[in-house]
């Protein structure tokens, strides 16, 4: 399984490429930020984040991409650009027909580190230690982007099984009734 993590940011947005899969050793193909201006117009600088995807997308040909789910802040302004980043990433993958899966922040760190609350320092050491590189990738955005792509690596086995466990318990329950609720009988002559 190849997935395109995405830390999603206006000024770095983190993307890193991981290969592998559950109870296999992983392998880095790429990582990198991508980086706008910060007195470019908001415009453009989504533009940028775009074609910037867009290349990581064409050269690493991902099959899954993981995207951070934004979060509440204190600094609505932060969140704003990451929600616009964010977003760019989904149609990014969405225009390929490339599946998208979001997750949060501690769970990337519950899945890296062993702690949902693990710091950044935590995470790039065991991004380092997992794709077995020589250094922490530097800027943390970039670390957290492998993180995600890491993340994805290990949960989508087992939330693809939930989901196909939910969808057969649906199809298999009888259809539910609310008592004291009559359905109307069809009426025959009207069309």
């Amino acid at each position: 399984m190849r997935v395109l993590g995405v830390d999603p940011g206006l000024t770095r947005c983190g993307v890193g490429v991981v290969d592998g899969a559950v109870g296999r050793p992983l392998t880095m193909a790429g990582v990198g930020v991508i980086r706008t201006p910060a007195d470019a117009d908001i415009a453009d600088r989504l533009v940028l984040v775009e074609r910037g995807i867009e290349q990581w997308l064409d050269e690493h040909r991902p099959q899954y991409v993981a995207v951070e789910r934004v979060f509440s802040q204190h600094n609505v302004r932060t969140v704003m650009g990451t929600a616009q980043a964010s977003a760019v990433a989904m149609l990014c993958a969405a225009r390929r027909g490339l599946p998208v899966a979001l997750h949060t922040p501690s769970e990337v760190k519950a899945a890296v580190t062993g702690s949902g609350r693990a710091g950044k320092e935590q995470v790039g050491a065991m991004v380092t230690r997992l794709l077995r590189l020589d250094a922490p990738p530097k800027p943390a955005d970039a670390a957290d982007a492998l993180a995600l792509a890491i993340c994805h690596i290990w949960r989508a086995p087992a939330a693809g099984r939930l989901q196909q466990a939910h969808a057969a318990a649906r199809r298999a329950a009888p259809s539910v009734r609310t008592p004291g609720v009559r359905r109307a009988a069809p009426q025959k002559g009207i069309r």
